[in-house]
């Protein structure tokens, strides 16, 4: 690609994410309610093992995660009820504040209300619990976390998700979460908040990457002004989190490695640069402090149309985290099919 080409696919990046200022490395992007969003982020959910159970949080190592995360430039943190991290995300927030590397405004913080407290007078309580675990006043971003309610043992609620999202409202009237969203839902889920509620989401976190890139909700997102937060960024990339019979690629891609070494970047890197040329904001998740900065490093190259088809070709709609024991639940937002 020519320069000048390269040069007006890079300003119409810009222009397309209305780029504002930001405190960080990464750029910050215009919300569909006026705030500003750091267009890359930490993500503190440690995953899901080989065989499907999920990474115990028994160490302080998501707080010292948060606080190289910090150091590296990161102003956009990403946590949850569920993840069993708020503490530690806290303690580093406010480790960083006290030493005077940043202050509570700088930093974008995100957490999500849990399936079970979806009925609308939960919300807000659950909310203040997640606020006293995070030691924080407010909190930046309050998701719906799932489109599925449960009841505490385990069985499925079905509460109304207009409810839900009431309460959510609720939450940022009375100033505990600056910006509102939710996590999870699909186009006709998304379709059925803004028709029949006078406040649209400002962000929708799913998961994107190179086997799940949605283009149909994406470009849903873009018509109705909604940002979208892509979780489990990498997929199946790294063999020893790909299970059996996930689709290619892998970290070792020969065409991948390629690009990478054109680039001088890690085929991970490249990926993350490939997501936020959809217009996603990557938050992967990382307790690595080379890695947690190697990650952040992708603003000063641009992908050519080329490399794009490229790493297009390997959307399959392959979903890592499917949920399928909730898919018998009225809500599943996902397509019922086996993976």
């Amino acid at each position: 690609m020519a320069a000048g080409q390269s040069c007006i696919l890079a300003f119409v990046f810009i222009a397309y994410f209305h780029v504002a200022k930001s405190t960080g490395v990464a750029p910050n992007i215009k919300l569909n309610d006026g705030r500003e969003i750091p267009s890359f982020g930490l993500g503190t959910w440690l995953g899901l093992k080989r065989d499907g159970t999920r990474v115990q949080v028994n160490d302080d190592s998501v707080e010292k995660a948060v606080e190289y995360a910090i150091d590296a430039g990161y102003r956009h943190i990403d946590t949850a009820h569920i993840y069993n991290t708020e503490d530690q995300v806290g303690r580093a927030i406010n480790n960083k504040i006290k030493e005077g590397v940043i202050k509570r405004e700088d930093i974008f913080v995100t957490t999500k209300l849990w399936n079970s407290r979806h009925a609308k007078e939960d919300v807000v309580p659950a909310l203040k619990e997640s606020l006293k675990q995070l030691n924080l006043d407010y909190i930046d971003l309050y998701l719906i976390h799932w489109p599925i309610g449960l009841l505490a043992n385990g069985s499925f609620d079905t509460t109304d998700n207009l409810q839900t999202w009431q309460g959510m409202i609720e939450a940022r009237d009375q100033g505990l979460a600056k910006s509102i969203g939710v996590s999870n839902f699909n186009e006709q889920q998304l379709d059925r908040l803004i028709s029949l509620s006078h406040v649209t989401p400002a962000v929708l976190q799913v998961e994107i990457n190179l086997n799940l890139q949605q283009p149909s909700l994406l470009a849903y997102c873009r018509q109705h002004n909604i940002t979208v937060t892509g979780y489990t960024p990498f997929g199946s990339l790294f063999p020893s989190k790909a299970v059996d019979g996930a689709p290619p690629p892998r970290v070792d891609d020969p065409a991948l490695v390629e690009v990478g070494n054109k680039y001088n970047k890690t085929v991970p890197q490249i990926t993350l640069r490939y997501l936020i040329e959809l217009g996603i904001i990557p938050i992967p998740k990382s307790t690595t402090k080379s890695r947690i900065e190697q990650n952040l490093a992708l603003f000063d190259f641009t992908l050519t149309q080329k490399e794009r088809d490229l790493l297009k070709s390997y959307d399959t709609g392959y979903r890592t985290i499917p949920v399928l024991h909730w898919i018998q639940h009225p809500y599943y937002p996902f397509e019922k099919k086996q993976q």
